[in-house]
């Protein structure tokens, strides 16, 4: 089935994927039946019902039942889509990592037209934020007197990732409704203003070249980095809201980290 669906849609590198992709697959199914059946039903009346054919009108309707049964078998596969496999995936995929699984935490906050991804450092805590802090070079305002903003690290339309390891991505706005989405983590979330909606995952492929290059990622040294999309129409400028993510190994990551100067190093007053 996978590689039927990767024919068809982009590749599936998230742990939790193959059940939505399953099920879009099963929607799209019975869709497909229902288009066929209910257009051959439409070509059939306007054959059978034909005005040469039947001149009089019928007022007494149709004494078959064959129609209760199509609705009630529609009625228990849509049931079966549903509460079978809908919610108890919905179910499953709402509960947040637990801290055993230690899942690493970042923010991303989407503006006309880029995303910003804040990773909280080494000590694991989001230095605070404040709108009166923010310049070119401190875009989320982070205040440069809070202990837990010294070791933050702010990119601009670059995420890194590490394979088999859980992510929660903390999703905001500057401005507009933005929306989030890694098509091959199968995520998508609006980025509302105001909010700060959470999403998690687990990748499970590292990103074609990552394992060799590292952190030295470009397109001549054969790294690959997937596209971080805005599936938001966001203003005139919304075709290049394009981010890139990379999944990495825990050594890759670590290297790439390393080389980052914390964003309140590079603010000046």
């Amino acid at each position: 089935m996978r590689e039927f669906l990767e024919y068809w849609m982009p590749p599936d590198y998230s742990a939790h994927g193959a059940e939505l992709d399953a099920l879009n697959l099963y929607v799209h199914w019975l869709m497909l039946i229902l288009f066929i059946g209910w257009g051959l039903l439409f070509a059939f009346m306007l054959v059978r019902f034909r005005a040469s054919k039947q001149p009089k009108a019928v007022y007494h309707g149709t004494r078959s039942h064959a129609s209760k049964y199509a609705e009630i078998a529609i009625f228990v596969v849509e049931c079966v889509l549903l509460f079978g496999i809908s919610i108890p995936a919905w179910s499953r995929w709402a509960n947040r990592p637990t801290k055993e699984a230690k899942a690493m935490e970042i923010r991303v906050v989407g503006e006309q037209f880029a995303w910003n991804v804040h990773y909280p450092g080494a000590d694991g805590v989001f230095g605070k934020a404040d709108a009166n802090h923010v310049t070119s070079s401190n875009p989320l305002g982070l205040d440069p007197a809070d202990p837990a903003a010294k070791d933050d690290i702010v990119t601009l339309n670059d995420l890194h990732l590490i394979v088999d390891q859980p992510v929660v991505i903390r999703i905001s706005s500057k401005d507009v409704i933005h929306s989030f989405a890694l098509p091959y983590m199968r995520v998508k979330q609006d980025a509302t203003p105001g909010m700060e909606v959470p999403v998690h995952f687990t990748p499970i492929r590292v990103s074609p070249g990552s394992d060799k290059w590292g952190a030295a990622c470009t397109p001549e040294s054969g790294c690959v980095k997937w596209e971080i999309a805005c599936a938001q129409l966001c203003g005139l400028g919304h075709y290049r809201m394009k981010g890139q993510y990379q999944v990495q190994t825990r050594a890759d990551f670590d290297k790439w980290m390393a080389e980052q100067i914390p964003v309140v190093a590079n603010i000046s007053g």
